[in-house]
């Protein structure tokens, strides 16, 4: 018989193995969608391909807005290559209150609060505030993006 203590084993940690991105083939990319740039997670404005020519392959022009900064980026690809897509998931919130410190006080759909966002810099940001605080108006709902990737 052997002994129990031969099969414990101790994991200091775990990891679930989720990517930040994911691998399409470039021609699989589409307008409207996402796809990473120079480091950077993008959403596709423009797309155009060319014809195979006669030393190589079919070419992708990728036109794309960094989806944190809204800096445009454009990329050339062969149409058989692979490229990095960020994985993004959109969350609905409720603004329930913007603090003094410049944070909103956000609900999700479930009722749990967040309390981590803060206004965002600019005309979005100028928006929000004028038509939460000074017109009083209902700016329930905005969509919140949470994109797996890094943020440089």
């Amino acid at each position: 018989m052997a002994d129990d203590a031969q099969h414990e084993h101790t994991f200091e940690s775990a990891n679930a193995g989720a990517s930040l991105t994911y691998p399409m083939q470039c021609s699989a990319l589409r307008k409207n969608g996402f796809v990473v740039i120079k480091g950077r997670p993008c959403k596709i404005v423009d797309m155009s391909t060319s014809k195979t020519g006669k030393h190589g392959h079919a070419k992708v022009h990728l036109v794309a807005l960094d989806i944190f900064t809204g800096k445009k980026y454009e990329d050339l690809s062969p149409s058989t290559h692979n490229m990095d897509v960020p994985n993004v998931t959109r969350r609905e919130f409720q603004l329930l209150d913007i603090a003094d410190d410049g944070f909103l006080n956000l609900m999700d759909e479930q009722g749990t609060s967040k309390d981590d966002v803060k206004v965002p810099e600019g005309e979005v940001g100028e928006k929000i505030t004028k038509l939460f605080k000074e017109e009083e108006k209902d700016v329930s709902k905005y969509t919140l993006g949470t994109v797996c990737c890094r943020r440089h």
